[in-house]
Formats: C-alpha cells, sequence, structure tokens
C-alpha cells in the first residue's frame, strides 16, 4: 500500500502495512484517517448529546491510541483503521459520559460579578473530622492522629501505648476508625434526611 492510497477505501490493511504508512508519511496518513472516520465520530457523540468540540476531543485522543499501538507493533486489526477509530471512539465517548455523569453539574451564572459578591445566607460550618476524633476519646485520638496524620508505623504506636503487639495497635487502630465512621455517618444521616 502507497502513502497516497485512501486508508479507509481499501479492505482491511494489516496493522503492519498501517505501521509502515504511518512512519512513511505520518502527516498524510493522519489525514485520510481524520477526513475518512471523523464525520462519523462527530455524528455517534452529537446524536448522544455531545458538541462538534466534545467530538474533536474524543477522536483526537481516538487517533493517539491508535498511532500508539501501530507504531509501537501493538496493533492488532480485524476491521479498516476507520472503522477502529470509530470504535475507539464510542468507548472513550462513554467513558466521558460516565465521568461527567459522576460530576455535579451546576451552570456559572451569566454574570461573572455575581461570583464576587457575598452570599445571601449564611455559610455552613466547616466539616471537621477533628471534631468528631476528639469525642473518641485520648486514647483513639492519639492513635488516628498517629497512624495518619504523623504516618508513625504501627510498631511505634504499639510501643507508645502499651500494646502487646502490632496486631493489638492494628485491631485497635480498625476500631477507632470504625467508630469515626459511624459517628460521621450518623450526621450525614440526620443532615440529609
Amino acid at each position: 500500500m502507497t502513502a497516497s492510497a485512501p486508508l479507509l477505501s481499501a479492505p482491511p490493511p494489516a496493522a503492519e502495512a498501517l505501521r509502515q504508512t504511518l512512519l512513511a508519511d505520518r502527516a498524510l496518513a493522519l489525514t485520510q484517517l481524520y477526513r475518512g472516520a471523523f464525520p462519523a465520530v462527530r455524528r455517534l457523540v452529537q446524536r448522544q448529546g455531545g458538541s462538534a468540540q466534545d467530538a474533536q476531543d474524543v477522536f483526537q485522543d481516538a487517533l493517539v491510541i491508535l498511532y500508539e499501538q501501530a507504531v509501537g507493533g501493538a496493533l492488532l486489526l480485524t476491521a479498516a483503521p476507520g472503522t477502529y477509530l470509530v470504535s475507539i471512539s464510542r468507548n472513550l465517548w462513554r467513558h466521558e459520559q460516565r465521568r461527567r455523569a459522576r460530576l455535579p453539574h451546576e451552570p456559572l451564572p451569566d454574570d461573572p460579578a455575581t461570583l464576587l459578591t457575598e452570599p445571601d445566607e449564611e455559610p455552613e460550618a466547616p466539616f471537621a473530622v477533628l471534631d468528631y476524633v476528639e469525642r473518641l476519646g485520648a486514647k483513639c485520638r492519639d492513635v488516628l492522629l498517629g497512624f495518619y496524620y504523623f504516618q508513625q508505623p504501627l510498631t511505634q504506636i504499639a510501643e507508645a501505648h502499651g500494646y502487646r503487639s502490632v496486631r493489638s495497635a492494628t485491631v485497635q487502630k480498625f476500631k477507632c476508625l470504625e467508630r469515626l465512621r459511624a459517628a460521621v455517618r450518623a450526621v450525614f444521616i440526620t443532615e440529609t434526611a
């Protein structure tokens, strides 16, 4: 296959042929792939609620993946490169949609000056885990702060608190952590109910 032959209209080429084409004239090969596959990716992304910019971002990532696999010798083509690019793009777009669904979405106000003004309502008191750690008692506080904040090894914590073994210190740390989680969970449940 020559570098000027269209990469998308030919029968599925071997990965080695694509690799050689990319190595011989990368710009031409990527341009052909872009022209042949991007319209399908744009339609796919826009039909599923994305923008033209989203489609470009997804397609660029797919091109990079295809290029790295082809040049690295890890590509196994069972279809035309354009079909492979659309498939990669589809998977990348699904991943992006799942990522966006997990993020809170609050639109910014039209007037940027409103971001600088003081809110009308009282701000909530900051959630301080240390307040809950203090409520657990001195022993739990010392174990949890020693391990998580000061990053002391459990051997040092066991010696400092008179535990017979590192295992005993580990069990105590776990019990204290569970008590802390339960206290925090109880507060969040009452606030959201």
